[in-house]
């Protein structure tokens, strides 16, 4: 490690540990914090014994504890959101009162109980907890809601949680999610720290959903203290053993469809003054990614997952709190029916190279250490630190030509191996200060980012080198010596002609530097987040961003209704996977030559963007029992990200072009649990529009162009989920309804059905379902060994043959437009559902649970993708079920 990065990282230790030696009171770090509070009668005694609940109708979060002999409370790990809180003690009337949790400074409420008798109950603000005022558009979900989705996929199961419970978040293939239109430009928040690193599980590992106790997912306005990617910022806030005076946990198995199962453990165990908790899982399946056919082929993988939190009080002003996490992944690249190599020959030795048999493995780990002090009741120091480290290896198949199947899209023409490290370091402070109106944040985070890229490269095709004349029509060989560019570069790394593997090294430092104030006032019905950030990037490039963020809701009480209006100005920083080879690689004349021939490519390094967004949106509570959400945003970002592909190869790079214009619109509706019913749906339309030329990364030329629709651009997405408890300890079913417009299929030669006849070879016409009836009206459908041809299908309209896909969807003749009326991939319906009992033997103390689910129950055959530049084809997953067996104590 860089000894910069080893110094100043040794001194975050050093203090964390002097925090422990001179060791809050219940102060916790990150995204929650603790209620706390004394309750007394009318003469001011205590009231032990006293039971107070705190809740949430929306998120689901729900917390019982007793008062102690001093009739003291404490409620720890408590999400930001505002709550319902209620007491009840023998001899007393009910109170009840709303609580609004908004910063790590604990939150102390003083109770004065009434004798039963003297008052039906004791209500402050009650019931106001379905609509909250604040300025910034978010999801709020706990443990209790999530716990009994239906998740799409069980090895990327906190990127399936996140798409089926936010608005405005497109589906994508292999745990890959867009936010709001943008491709992954998502980070994550876990107790406070930050990851802007892409969570898809083909790039690094996410931590298990059993580590996780709530999330609140930020879609409106940014808050100050967030930055790189924001798109959609998920909050998570992780389980805590504190308060657990007697050992707590579970254990479970499972086993389904594709071979796969599961093992899980989780224990929280602690006091009042101290908690661990650890959770560890393991999963083994035959379908781990999503394949490029319906039926996966060579596609297993397994992962292990291991997380444990310790939270510690030395005094009753400081805390610490620690996040270790490791996790590992094994899994196969799968392969299409092309992969398979069928009578596919070593140019060498003439023998069969069998299938291809490209594989992955990821290792991850994260220590985040975090020292709490408090100062005051309304004021909190916060100091962290933290690493995280993803080390990515590629394998090609022992037979590198059987990772050579020609020029077609989704397949290779070259072996690659890869090893990629990203390690992710840093340090991060604030102060709190809750007063009055005020709830105040000032804080400054430094992330030093290191990067080592490593991969060997070569032509295993060989039809990809012309054996007469380049590009320019010089020779290629004179006496097989190439004598003209690209030859001369590309001949020592033809495999097929005795070449050898092309190196690749790079490394690089990125360091950032952000400092912000933000400050939440509230002020009768009004409120506003004002904040203003600043950002320093210093990795390849400079860059640097003062932004300002400015929020304003209004709550109109008397109708229940919470206007809201924000402006956000956003520093967006490169993708950091594959980042030195897209703004390097060009510099290299093999690379160049790989990607443009003879002709000369531009250098261009990928420049942090810049973006200008605005929100707009109400909340609607209608009565106790339902509360509409809606938000309009509009996104303008000078250098608009995606990503691109080396060759045909598995590995991926981020580009830049030159603005991307995104808007659209995200709703929520909710119902709290009422009889045992609960319910939300979530709804999002999005236009996702870029503009060439491309300017930043591997494969920039000068060009111009119209706009088009990026390939995450969809018109419609929802879904609805049902669940219903008819008792408390009675069986409980849920349900999933996901629906999906399509997203963009192709920018490039598939405007109609006769370019589908020209352009795709057999394999992708089966992928699309394609189809078309003859003069005679008989209906052909292609199939692997049984392509269709413009003399199959010899019914001609305007010159072009008839017909369609039941997969994807053409434009109507003369009327496809990349920009307006691009090709789609197919709308689809799907529907999950799960039963399950908590509590079988109806136990005390030990319970066995035990749960169905059924994924895609109508076993519909759809598409996340096709021909996609970043992703490729990929099928949804068929109907499968799972079998979950789990005992808790």
């Amino acid at each position: 490690m860089h000894l910069f990065c080893k110094g100043w990282l040794a001194a975050a230790m050093v203090a964390v540990a002097v925090a422990l030696s001179v060791g809050a009171a219940n102060a916790q770090s990150g995204n929650a914090t603790a209620v706390t509070g004394t309750v007394v009668d009318a003469s001011g005694a205590v009231v032990p014994g006293a039971t107070v609940e705190i809740h949430n109708p929306v998120s689901g979060f729900d917390r019982i504890t007793t008062t102690d002999a001093s009739g003291r409370f404490s409620i720890p790990n408590v999400p930001f959101n505002p709550y319902h809180l209620s007491v009840t003690g023998q001899g007393f009337a009910s109170y009840a009162q709303d609580v609004d949790v908004r910063s790590g400074v604990p939150l102390n409420v003083s109770i004065s109980l009434k004798v039963a008798g003297s008052s039906e109950s004791v209500t402050v603000e009650g019931g106001g907890d379905l609509v909250e005022n604040d300025p910034s558009f978010h999801t709020d979900v706990d443990r209790g809601l999530f716990d009994r989705v239906p998740l799409e996929s069980q090895s990327s199961s906190l990127s399936s949680l996140v798409t089926l419970t936010t608005p405005g978040v497109v589906a994508d293939s292999n745990g890959l999610f867009h936010g709001l239109g943008d491709h992954a430009d998502n980070s994550f928040s876990y107790d406070g720290q930050p990851i802007t690193d892409q969570q898809s599980k083909v790039f690094s590992n996410q931590i298990p959903p059993e580590s996780i106790q709530s999330m609140e997912v930020i879609s409106g306005q940014v808050p100050a203290e967030f930055g790189d990617k924001t798109s959609v910022i998920v909050k998570v806030t992780t389980r805590s053993g504190q308060g657990n005076t007697s050992p707590h946990g579970s254990v479970k198995s499972s086993y389904g469809s594709f071979g796969t199962s599961t093992v899980g453990f989780d224990l929280a165990y602690g006091g009042q003054k101290w908690g661990n908790f650890v959770a560890a899982s393991g999963l083994n399946t035959s379908r781990f990614l999503d394949p490029p056919e319906l039926r996966a082929i060579h596609d297993r993988g397994n992962e292990e997952n291991l997380f444990d939190r310790v939270d510690f009080q030395p005094t009753d002003k400081d805390s610490i709190h620690v996040n270790l996490g490791y996790s590992r992944s094994w899994f196969q690249t799968p392969n299409s029916y092309d992969n398979l190599n069928a009578g596919v020959t070593n140019p060498i030795n003439g023998g069969l190279v069998g299938p291809t048999d490209q594989r992955s493995e990821i290792k991850t780990y994260n220590i985040a250490p975090v020292w709490t002090h408090l100062f005051s009741p309304t004021t909190l120091f916060t100091f962290g630190g933290f690493v995280r480290h993803d080390d990515y290896n590629y394998y090609p198949s022992a037979d590198v030509f059987a990772d050579g199947t020609g020029l077609i899209p989704g397949g290779s023409s070259a072996t690659v191996n890869q090893k990629r490290t990203l390690t992710n370091a840093g340090l991060r402070s604030d102060i709190s200060y809750v007063k009055g109106i005020h709830n105040l944040k000032v804080g400054v985070t430094f992330e030093h980012t290191l990067l080592r890229e490593n991969f060997n490269f070569g032509l295993t095709d060989p039809a990809f080198l012309p054996s007469s004349v380049d590009a320019n029509g010089n020779p290629c060989f004179v006496g097989g010596v190439a004598v003209a560019a690209p030859c001369t570069f590309l001949l020592p790394i033809d495999l097929t002609r005795g070449g050898s593997l092309f190196p690749f090294h790079g490394r690089t430092d990125i360091k950032q530097l952000a400092l912000y104030v933000q400050d939440t006032i509230t002020k009768g019905n009004w409120a506003f987040n004002l904040g203003l950030r600043g950002d320093l990037y210093r990795g390849i490039v400079h860059d640097s961003q003062l932004e300002p963020r400015v929020g304003i809701a209004y709550n109109v009480k008397k109708t229940s209704t919470v206007f809201r209006a924000a402006y956000s100005r956003i520093q967006d920083t490169p993708y950091n996977e594959n980042l030195i080879l897209s703004s390097l690689g060009s510099q290299n004349p093999t690379i160049n030559a790989v990607f443009n021939g003879a002709n000369n490519q531009a250098f261009a390094p990928i420049r942090p963007g810049f973006r200008n967004q605005f929100n707009a949106g109400l909340q609607q509570a209608f009565g106790k029992f339902l509360v509409v959400d809606a938000d309009y945003f509009w996104k303008y970002t000078r250098n608009g990200y995606d990503f691109s592909i080396f060759g045909s190869t598995p590995i991926t790079f981020p580009i830049a072009w030159h603005n991307s214009k995104l808007d659209g619109v995200s709703v929520r509706a909710s119902m709290p649990e009422f009889h045992g019913l609960s319910a939300f749906v979530v709804l999002g339309h999005i236009n996702a529009r870029y503009f060439p030329p491309q300017i930043g990364g591997l494969g920039a030329t000068i060009q111009t162009g119209q706009p088009f629709r990026i390939d995450h651009d969809q018109k419609f997405q929802q879904t609805t989920h049902l669940q219903y408890q008819p008792k408390k300890n009675s069986p409980w079913v849920s349900m999933n309804w996901r629906y999906d417009s399509g997203l963009v299929a192709s920018n490039t030669n598939l405007d109609n059905f006769g370019d589908a006849l020209a352009f795709l070879d057999a394999d992708q016409q089966t992928a699309v379902g394609l189809f078309c009836v003859d003069s005679s009206g008989t209906t052909h459908t292609a199939a692997l060994n049984n392509p269709l041809t413009s003399s199959t299908c010899n019914v001609l309209a305007n010159g072009q043959p008839t017909g369609s896909a039941t997969r994807i969807v053409f434009p109507k003749l003369g009327t496809f437009d990349v920009d307006h009326n691009p090709t789609r991939v197919a709308p689809r319906n799907l529907f999950d559902a799960a039963v399950g009992d908590d509590n079988l033997f109806h136990g005390d103390r030990y319970k066995w649970s035990l749960r169905f689910t059924a994924v895609n129950l109508t076993n519909k055959t759809a598409l996340f993708n096709f021909l996609s530049t970043f992703s490729g084809t990929h099928f949804v997953e068929p109907r499968n079920y799972t079998a979950e067996l789990g005992f808790h104590f």
